[in-house]
């Protein structure tokens, strides 16, 4: 299992931003990274700054979000729903991107539901729950 560190993710993003900016070839995981930073213009500056957002690791953190894990977040639900694990998590993204006409708005909300299982995992101390997890999903799916 691939585990990298924060100092590794950050290093991975801000070189994908580096790469992008200058249309050097990328590898397939790569490609799909860029195009989630695309969407988050607003990361643009942070990612630009490699030495920097190495030197803020640690550092509580000024604004919402933390612009790495978010994006990470949305690379894991891309991967997650390339391969179906867990089993029934891409019909489930599918149906929330469908009903709410935009994919990236249905990521946002199965973050939610992908934080909140990580949460109550680590809590409880015991292995994540897909199934629920899934159903999460599926309830903001079928709901308005």
């Amino acid at each position: 299992m691939f585990n990298p560190s924060q100092a590794d993710v950050r290093r991975f993003f801000c070189g994908v931003y580096r790469k992008q900016l200058g249309a050097e070839p990328m590898q397939a995981i790569e490609t799909l990274a860029a195009q989630w930073i695309t969407e988050h213009p607003a990361y643009h500056s942070e990612l630009a700054d490699e030495a920097s957002a190495l030197e803020r690791m640690g550092e509580a953190q000024t604004t919402a979000e933390n612009p790495f894990l978010h994006l990470s977040m949305h690379l894991s639900i891309s991967e997650q729903c390339s391969i179906d694990q867990p089993l029934g998590i891409r019909q489930a993204v599918e149906l929330l991107a469908a009903r709410r006409g935009d994919l990236h708005a249905a990521h946002h909300e199965v973050m939610e539901c992908l934080g909140r299982m990580l949460w109550e995992s680590q809590r409880a101390g015991r292995p994540p729950d897909g199934e629920a997890y899934i159903e999460q999903v599926r309830q903001r799916a079928t709901r308005d």
